[in-house]
């Protein structure tokens, strides 16, 4: 089976993450999640007390920081600067300012360095916004997820919903039409699909469905490969 790179983008929870955890896991590949990458950074700009905003001072954090990955049952685990976030990074504050600080230069320049050097020896699932078109643009596989806003929030409520998250469906709704917004239309990488990626609209499909599509994708270029 030759070593490839699948690139999976799209918006915030079009199942990017959850197929792609299956992916790398059926395939023996290493799943790396990059969207946890930039909500670690968001972490700690707020736990530090640095106003979300301020591009100079969150940039000037950005070396101190290390960001490492740990396999974990369910999940994988986070770490920052060696202590265990998982739990934290997926808080609503964090998902509040994920989109601003990750539009910013000297994070996403030194987080796609970091991605481009785990994916180089191939044998990689990535997903993110600009996977296809930035971080990994020679990937052999390109995917590029979408569905309904509504079917995303919906998606979105029932995962708070049993953490105890007390968001309603029309606040998440809004938030989600928000982070395309902003993901979409910020200067630097922004949410686009790349021109070799083929589109797969997860909208009233299953997880296994998604898979099985993705993977039939995944043979055909191994295949010319």
């Amino acid at each position: 089976m030759n070593e490839l790179q699948i690139a999976i983008d799209g918006p915030a929870s079009a199942g990017k993450s959850t197929i792609a955890k299956i992916l790398a896991t059926d395939l023996k590949y290493v799943y790396v999640d990059t969207g946890a990458m930039y909500r670690a950074i968001t972490f700690a700009v707020l736990t530090q007390n640095v106003n979300p905003k301020d591009e100079v001072a969150v940039s000037a954090m950005v070396p101190e920081l290390e960001i490492s990955f740990a396999p974990g049952n369910p999940v994988q685990k986070v770490f920052l600067n060696r202590q265990e976030i998982t739990t934290e990074i997926r808080s609503v504050e964090v998902t509040a300012n994920v989109s601003l600080i990750s539009s910013y230069a000297v994070v996403r320049t030194a987080m796609t360095a970091l991605q481009r050097k785990i994916a180089a020896d191939g044998g990689v699932v990535m997903d993110g916004r600009d996977i296809g078109t930035t971080v990994l643009p020679a990937a052999q596989v390109k995917i590029f997820l979408i569905a309904s806003v509504h079917e995303r929030a919906l998606r979105r409520y029932k995962e708070n919903q049993a953490k105890g998250m007390p968001e309603s469906l029309a606040e998440i709704e809004e938030a989600v039409q928000k982070r395309d917004h902003l993901d979409s239309t910020r200067q630097i990488s922004p949410l686009k699909k790349a021109v070799d990626a083929i589109e797969v609209d997860t909208t009233g499909l299953s997880i296994p469905e998604v898979v099985h599509v993705i993977k039939e994708i995944i043979h055909q270029q191994q295949a010319v490969n």
